[in-house]
């Protein structure tokens, strides 16, 4: 039998009803038991600034403990002004220092975008990749997730409404879960 893989999923979105949020917990719905997928939050952690590293926050320590142990990390991003939320470039900047310590460092990565749009949030996915591409992840490049009308795809519950969107989120983690196991 394969070993689990611990993922962590980090969501762009802080919004409580979240659309993304909710593509994130039916993305690991429908994920081999073999994955083991944990959404972190980030909505707590202070914004990035070096003089801090004095004395860390904990809420950094925490958060850059947890992702260092993980086999890979899934990225789950709306789109602000064509690019990922704030609170997300900051969990990235959070986990990528100090300097020569990046918790992100060589972890396999895969990117999924969402938004009630109908380019399924494009300029955030491209965005994050230019900043996985410099943090050293190896991140998956096919098949693209931009995921547009995420509004209309999940019922109250979460439950995907389309058999062939539940399809194509079911290859998506089926893919990532074999690009883990090859970039470990």
């Amino acid at each position: 039998m394969s070993e689990t893989l611990d993922v962590v999923v980090i969501v762009g979105s802080l919004r409580k009803g979240s659309h993304t949020r909710r593509l994130a917990n039916a993305l690991a719905g429908v994920a081999s038991a073999s994955m083991q997928l944990e959404i972190v939050p980030i909505a707590e952690l202070p914004l990035y600034n070096e003089d801090l590293e004095a004395e860390t926050p904990p809420a950094w320590r925490a958060f850059r403990e947890r992702v260092a142990r993980c086999h890979a990390v899934l990225f789950a991003t709306p789109e602000y002004n064509r690019s990922v939320p704030g609170a997300l470039k900051n969990a990235i900047d959070v986990g990528s220092r100090p300097f020569g310590k990046s918790v992100w460092d060589k972890k396999p990565a895969a990117i999924v975008s969402a938004s009630p749009g109908a380019i399924g949030a494009f300029g955030a996915n491209h965005h994050l990749r230019q900043s996985l591409v410099f943090l050293n992840m190896p991140t998956l490049q096919q098949p693209e997730a931009y995921i547009g009308g995420v509004d209309k795809l999940l019922d109250a519950n979460g439950a995907f409404v389309s058999e062939g969107t539940k399809k194509f989120c079911t290859a998506i983690m089926t893919t990532f879960e074999a690009w883990i196991r090859r970039n470990r």
